[in-house]
Protein backbone atom coordinates (compact mmCIF):
# COMPACT_ATOMS: atom_id res chain seq x y z
CA UNK A 1 0.00 0.00 0.00
CA UNK A 2 1.11 3.57 -0.57
CA UNK A 3 0.42 6.55 1.67
CA UNK A 4 1.06 10.22 1.04
CA UNK A 5 4.03 11.39 3.19
CA UNK A 6 2.12 14.18 4.95
CA UNK A 7 -0.80 11.91 5.82
CA UNK A 8 1.52 9.19 7.08
CA UNK A 9 3.53 11.65 9.19
CA UNK A 10 0.34 13.05 10.70
CA UNK A 11 -0.92 9.56 11.53
CA UNK A 12 2.44 8.62 13.04
CA UNK A 13 2.50 11.69 15.27
CA UNK A 14 -1.05 11.01 16.46
CA UNK A 15 -0.16 7.43 17.30
CA UNK A 16 3.03 8.32 19.16
CA UNK A 17 1.20 10.86 21.29
CA UNK A 18 -1.49 8.31 22.12
CA UNK A 19 0.67 5.60 23.65
CA UNK A 20 2.80 5.15 26.74
CA UNK A 21 6.49 4.45 26.11
CA UNK A 22 6.47 0.73 26.95
CA UNK A 23 3.19 -1.12 27.39
CA UNK A 24 1.08 -3.62 25.52
CA UNK A 25 -0.88 -1.72 22.89
CA UNK A 26 -4.61 -1.95 23.59
CA UNK A 27 -6.40 -2.80 20.36
CA UNK A 28 -10.19 -2.82 20.11
CA UNK A 29 -12.17 -3.88 17.05
CA UNK A 30 -15.87 -3.50 16.37
CA UNK A 31 -16.50 -7.07 15.21
CA UNK A 32 -14.84 -10.42 15.73
CA UNK A 33 -13.49 -10.95 12.18
CA UNK A 34 -11.37 -7.80 12.59
CA UNK A 35 -10.31 -9.02 16.04
CA UNK A 36 -9.12 -12.28 14.47
CA UNK A 37 -7.00 -10.41 11.92
CA UNK A 38 -5.57 -8.18 14.67
CA UNK A 39 -4.77 -11.26 16.78
CA UNK A 40 -2.59 -12.61 13.96
CA UNK A 41 -0.59 -9.37 13.79
CA UNK A 42 -0.38 -8.74 17.54
CA UNK A 43 0.49 -12.37 18.30
CA UNK A 44 3.11 -12.57 21.04
CA UNK A 45 2.80 -8.90 21.99
CA UNK A 46 -0.80 -8.62 23.12
CA UNK A 47 -4.38 -9.76 22.59
CA UNK A 48 -6.94 -7.53 20.85
CA UNK A 49 -10.40 -7.03 22.31
CA UNK A 50 -13.75 -6.86 20.51
CA UNK A 51 -16.70 -4.55 21.06
CA UNK A 52 -19.72 -6.60 19.98
CA UNK A 53 -20.61 -9.67 22.07
CA UNK A 54 -21.05 -13.08 20.39
CA UNK A 55 -24.17 -13.28 18.25
CA UNK A 56 -24.79 -9.51 18.17
CA UNK A 57 -25.55 -8.00 14.78
CA UNK A 58 -23.28 -5.16 13.62
CA UNK A 59 -26.25 -3.85 11.65
CA UNK A 60 -28.36 -3.06 14.70
CA UNK A 61 -26.28 -3.14 17.88
CA UNK A 62 -27.13 -0.71 20.68
CA UNK A 63 -24.10 0.55 22.60
CA UNK A 64 -24.13 0.41 26.38
CA UNK A 65 -22.35 3.05 28.53
CA UNK A 66 -19.58 0.52 29.21
CA UNK A 67 -19.15 0.00 25.45
CA UNK A 68 -18.79 3.73 24.91
CA UNK A 69 -16.06 3.86 27.56
CA UNK A 70 -14.21 0.98 25.90
CA UNK A 71 -14.32 2.74 22.54
CA UNK A 72 -13.11 5.97 24.13
CA UNK A 73 -10.25 4.34 26.06
CA UNK A 74 -8.83 1.98 23.42
CA UNK A 75 -5.51 3.08 21.97
CA UNK A 76 -6.23 1.68 18.52
CA UNK A 77 -9.77 1.13 17.24
CA UNK A 78 -10.72 -0.64 14.01
CA UNK A 79 -14.16 -0.85 12.45
CA UNK A 80 -15.50 -1.60 8.97
CA UNK A 81 -17.20 1.76 8.41
CA UNK A 82 -20.57 3.51 8.47
CA UNK A 83 -21.99 1.12 5.86
CA UNK A 84 -21.90 -1.62 8.50
CA UNK A 85 -21.70 -0.18 12.04
CA UNK A 86 -23.95 2.85 11.64
CA UNK A 87 -24.19 3.16 15.44
CA UNK A 88 -20.52 4.15 15.76
CA UNK A 89 -19.82 7.49 13.98
CA UNK A 90 -21.24 9.69 16.75
CA UNK A 91 -19.39 7.78 19.44
CA UNK A 92 -16.11 8.01 17.55
CA UNK A 93 -16.31 11.81 17.53
CA UNK A 94 -15.27 11.78 21.20
CA UNK A 95 -12.24 9.52 20.67
CA UNK A 96 -8.79 11.05 21.00
CA UNK A 97 -6.88 8.06 19.63
CA UNK A 98 -6.90 6.82 16.03
CA UNK A 99 -10.05 5.20 14.62
CA UNK A 100 -9.52 3.26 11.41
CA UNK A 101 -12.45 2.52 9.08
CA UNK A 102 -10.99 -0.35 7.10
CA UNK A 103 -13.36 0.14 4.16
CA UNK A 104 -11.52 3.40 3.43
CA UNK A 105 -8.07 1.83 3.18
CA UNK A 106 -6.18 2.01 -0.11
CA UNK A 107 -6.18 -1.33 -1.90
CA UNK A 108 -9.50 -2.57 -0.54
CA UNK A 109 -11.76 -4.33 -3.03
CA UNK A 110 -15.31 -3.08 -2.39
CA UNK A 111 -18.49 -4.51 -3.86
CA UNK A 112 -21.83 -2.76 -4.14
CA UNK A 113 -25.23 -4.35 -3.84
CA UNK A 114 -26.75 -4.76 -7.28
CA UNK A 115 -30.19 -3.74 -8.43
CA UNK A 116 -32.29 -6.86 -7.98
CA UNK A 117 -33.61 -6.47 -11.53
CA UNK A 118 -30.06 -6.72 -12.88
CA UNK A 119 -28.79 -9.61 -10.76
CA UNK A 120 -29.59 -13.24 -10.25
CA UNK A 121 -31.96 -12.86 -7.30
CA UNK A 122 -35.00 -14.96 -8.24
CA UNK A 123 -36.27 -14.80 -4.68
CA UNK A 124 -36.77 -11.07 -5.25
CA UNK A 125 -37.57 -11.13 -8.96
CA UNK A 126 -40.77 -13.14 -8.62
CA UNK A 127 -42.78 -10.04 -7.67
CA UNK A 128 -40.30 -7.36 -8.66
CA UNK A 129 -42.94 -5.01 -10.03
CA UNK A 130 -45.31 -5.51 -7.13
CA UNK A 131 -44.57 -2.87 -4.49
CA UNK A 132 -46.93 -4.16 -1.81
CA UNK A 133 -45.93 -4.40 1.84
CA UNK A 134 -44.89 -8.03 1.59
CA UNK A 135 -42.40 -7.32 -1.19
CA UNK A 136 -40.91 -4.32 0.56
CA UNK A 137 -40.41 -6.30 3.74
CA UNK A 138 -38.48 -8.95 1.83
CA UNK A 139 -36.75 -6.79 -0.74
CA UNK A 140 -34.26 -5.08 1.51
CA UNK A 141 -31.87 -6.82 3.87
CA UNK A 142 -30.95 -4.27 6.56
CA UNK A 143 -29.41 -1.46 4.48
CA UNK A 144 -28.57 -3.65 1.50
CA UNK A 145 -30.06 -1.26 -1.03
CA UNK A 146 -28.87 -1.18 -4.64
CA UNK A 147 -25.72 0.91 -5.03
CA UNK A 148 -24.73 0.74 -1.35
CA UNK A 149 -21.36 -0.69 -0.38
CA UNK A 150 -21.45 -4.33 0.65
CA UNK A 151 -19.65 -3.99 3.98
CA UNK A 152 -19.06 -7.72 4.56
CA UNK A 153 -15.62 -7.11 3.09
CA UNK A 154 -13.66 -9.25 5.55
CA UNK A 155 -14.77 -12.40 3.70
CA UNK A 156 -12.41 -11.66 0.81
CA UNK A 157 -8.92 -12.95 1.72
CA UNK A 158 -7.18 -10.16 -0.21
CA UNK A 159 -9.07 -7.57 1.85
CA UNK A 160 -7.97 -9.26 5.06
CA UNK A 161 -4.37 -8.91 3.92
CA UNK A 162 -4.85 -5.17 3.30
CA UNK A 163 -6.36 -4.79 6.79
CA UNK A 164 -3.53 -6.81 8.35
CA UNK A 165 -0.91 -4.61 6.65
CA UNK A 166 -2.54 -1.46 8.05
CA UNK A 167 -2.65 -2.97 11.53
CA UNK A 168 1.02 -3.95 11.33
CA UNK A 169 1.96 -0.38 10.35
CA UNK A 170 -0.07 1.13 13.18
CA UNK A 171 1.32 -1.27 15.78
CA UNK A 172 4.89 -0.67 14.62
CA UNK A 173 4.41 3.08 15.08
CA UNK A 174 2.74 2.64 18.46
CA UNK A 175 5.29 0.10 19.70
CA UNK A 176 8.59 0.65 17.84
CA UNK A 177 10.49 -1.77 20.07
CA UNK A 178 8.43 -4.63 18.63
CA UNK A 179 8.08 -3.36 15.08
CA UNK A 180 10.03 -6.29 13.68
CA UNK A 181 7.71 -8.73 15.44
CA UNK A 182 4.62 -7.16 13.88
CA UNK A 183 6.19 -7.25 10.43
CA UNK A 184 7.19 -10.89 10.93
CA UNK A 185 3.63 -11.70 12.00
CA UNK A 186 2.31 -9.94 8.90
CA UNK A 187 4.63 -11.94 6.65
CA UNK A 188 3.55 -15.19 8.31
CA UNK A 189 -0.11 -14.20 7.94
CA UNK A 190 0.32 -13.48 4.22
CA UNK A 191 2.05 -16.82 3.68
CA UNK A 192 -0.69 -18.71 5.52
CA UNK A 193 -3.32 -16.87 3.50
CA UNK A 194 -1.74 -17.95 0.21
CA UNK A 195 -1.74 -21.57 1.38
CA UNK A 196 -5.32 -21.34 2.65
CA UNK A 197 -6.57 -19.71 -0.55
CA UNK A 198 -5.20 -22.55 -2.67
CA UNK A 199 -6.75 -25.15 -0.35
CA UNK A 200 -10.18 -23.50 -0.36
CA UNK A 201 -10.22 -23.20 -4.14
CA UNK A 202 -9.52 -26.90 -4.44
CA UNK A 203 -12.25 -27.72 -1.89
CA UNK A 204 -14.93 -25.51 -3.37
CA UNK A 205 -14.27 -25.91 -7.10
CA UNK A 206 -16.43 -29.07 -7.42
CA UNK A 207 -19.36 -27.22 -5.80
CA UNK A 208 -19.67 -24.50 -8.45
CA UNK A 209 -23.13 -24.34 -9.99
CA UNK A 210 -24.93 -26.13 -7.16
CA UNK A 211 -27.98 -24.07 -6.11
CA UNK A 212 -28.26 -22.44 -2.71
CA UNK A 213 -30.25 -19.66 -1.10
CA UNK A 214 -29.36 -17.34 1.79
CA UNK A 215 -31.35 -15.34 4.32
CA UNK A 216 -28.76 -12.58 4.48
CA UNK A 217 -26.75 -11.28 1.54
CA UNK A 218 -23.50 -11.38 3.45
CA UNK A 219 -21.37 -13.83 1.48
CA UNK A 220 -20.85 -12.18 -1.91
CA UNK A 221 -17.14 -11.50 -1.27
CA UNK A 222 -16.51 -15.14 -0.38
CA UNK A 223 -18.61 -16.29 -3.32
CA UNK A 224 -16.64 -14.03 -5.66
CA UNK A 225 -13.32 -15.36 -4.39
CA UNK A 226 -14.27 -19.02 -4.88
CA UNK A 227 -16.67 -19.06 -7.80
CA UNK A 228 -19.94 -19.62 -5.96
CA UNK A 229 -23.20 -17.77 -6.62
CA UNK A 230 -26.36 -17.81 -4.55
CA UNK A 231 -29.59 -18.47 -6.45
CA UNK A 232 -31.63 -16.12 -4.30
CA UNK A 233 -31.89 -14.10 -1.11
CA UNK A 234 -34.77 -14.64 1.30
CA UNK A 235 -34.23 -11.32 3.08
CA UNK A 236 -36.74 -11.26 5.90
CA UNK A 237 -37.66 -8.55 8.35
CA UNK A 238 -37.13 -9.33 12.01
CA UNK A 239 -40.34 -7.50 12.90
CA UNK A 240 -42.75 -8.32 10.07
CA UNK A 241 -43.43 -11.83 8.83
CA UNK A 242 -43.85 -12.23 5.06
CA UNK A 243 -47.33 -12.68 3.69
CA UNK A 244 -48.65 -15.99 2.36
CA UNK A 245 -48.35 -14.84 -1.26
CA UNK A 246 -44.67 -14.10 -0.95
CA UNK A 247 -43.95 -17.32 0.94
CA UNK A 248 -45.62 -19.16 -1.96
CA UNK A 249 -43.43 -17.25 -4.44
CA UNK A 250 -40.28 -18.26 -2.53
CA UNK A 251 -41.38 -21.90 -2.44
CA UNK A 252 -41.87 -21.70 -6.20
CA UNK A 253 -38.24 -20.62 -6.56
CA UNK A 254 -37.12 -23.57 -4.45
CA UNK A 255 -39.23 -25.97 -6.48
CA UNK A 256 -37.64 -24.69 -9.69
CA UNK A 257 -34.16 -25.04 -8.22
CA UNK A 258 -34.63 -28.70 -7.30
CA UNK A 259 -32.28 -30.14 -4.65
CA UNK A 260 -30.69 -27.15 -2.98
CA UNK A 261 -29.44 -25.67 0.30
CA UNK A 262 -30.86 -22.83 2.38
CA UNK A 263 -28.26 -21.16 4.59
CA UNK A 264 -29.09 -19.11 7.67
CA UNK A 265 -26.68 -17.67 10.23
CA UNK A 266 -26.15 -18.60 13.87
CA UNK A 267 -27.35 -18.36 16.53
CA UNK A 268 -31.01 -18.44 15.37
CA UNK A 269 -32.48 -20.14 12.32
CA UNK A 270 -35.50 -18.25 10.93
CA UNK A 271 -38.76 -20.15 11.38
CA UNK A 272 -39.44 -19.36 7.75
CA UNK A 273 -36.71 -21.84 6.77
CA UNK A 274 -38.81 -24.78 7.93
CA UNK A 275 -41.93 -23.42 6.23
CA UNK A 276 -40.14 -22.92 2.92
CA UNK A 277 -38.41 -26.29 2.89
CA UNK A 278 -41.29 -28.49 4.06
CA UNK A 279 -41.84 -31.32 1.58
CA UNK A 280 -39.09 -30.12 -0.77
CA UNK A 281 -35.63 -31.63 -1.48
CA UNK A 282 -34.00 -28.79 0.43
CA UNK A 283 -31.29 -29.00 3.07
CA UNK A 284 -31.00 -26.44 5.88
CA UNK A 285 -27.57 -25.36 7.13
CA UNK A 286 -25.71 -22.43 8.69
CA UNK A 287 -22.96 -20.07 7.53
CA UNK A 288 -21.03 -18.27 10.27
CA UNK A 289 -19.68 -15.10 8.64
CA UNK A 290 -18.74 -13.52 12.00
CA UNK A 291 -16.73 -16.43 13.37
CA UNK A 292 -18.90 -16.81 16.46
CA UNK A 293 -17.39 -20.15 17.39
CA UNK A 294 -13.80 -19.41 16.33
CA UNK A 295 -11.01 -19.20 18.92
CA UNK A 296 -9.16 -15.87 19.03
CA UNK A 297 -5.56 -16.65 18.17
CA UNK A 298 -3.03 -16.18 15.37
CA UNK A 299 -4.85 -18.68 13.13
CA UNK A 300 -8.35 -17.47 13.97
CA UNK A 301 -9.05 -15.67 10.72
CA UNK A 302 -7.96 -18.65 8.61
CA UNK A 303 -10.23 -20.83 10.73
CA UNK A 304 -13.16 -18.48 10.06
CA UNK A 305 -12.71 -18.86 6.29
CA UNK A 306 -11.95 -22.58 6.54
CA UNK A 307 -15.09 -23.17 8.60
CA UNK A 308 -17.13 -21.19 6.09
CA UNK A 309 -15.84 -23.37 3.25
CA UNK A 310 -16.65 -26.48 5.29
CA UNK A 311 -20.17 -25.20 5.97
CA UNK A 312 -20.79 -24.57 2.27
CA UNK A 313 -19.33 -27.92 1.29
CA UNK A 314 -21.04 -29.83 4.10
CA UNK A 315 -24.42 -29.04 2.54
CA UNK A 316 -23.70 -28.64 -1.17
CA UNK A 317 -21.72 -31.89 -1.41
CA UNK A 318 -24.86 -33.82 -0.37
CA UNK A 319 -27.06 -32.47 -3.17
Amino acid sequence: MSFRPVALLTAACALLLSFPASAEVSVLTSIKPLQLIAAAIQDGEGTPDVLLPPGASPHSYSLRPSDIRRVRDAQLFYWVGPDLENFLPRVLESRKGPSVAVQDQAGMHLRKFADFSESNHPAHDEEHDDHDADHDDLGHDHDHRPGMIDAHLWLLPANAQVIAARMAEDLAIADPANASRYQANLKAFDERMETLDARLKQRIDPLKGKPFFVFHEAFDYFEEAYGLRHAGVFAVSADVQPGARHVAAMRTQLQKAGPSCIFSEPPIRPRLADTLSQGLPVRLAELDDLGVGVKVDAQGYENLLGNLADEFAGCLEKL
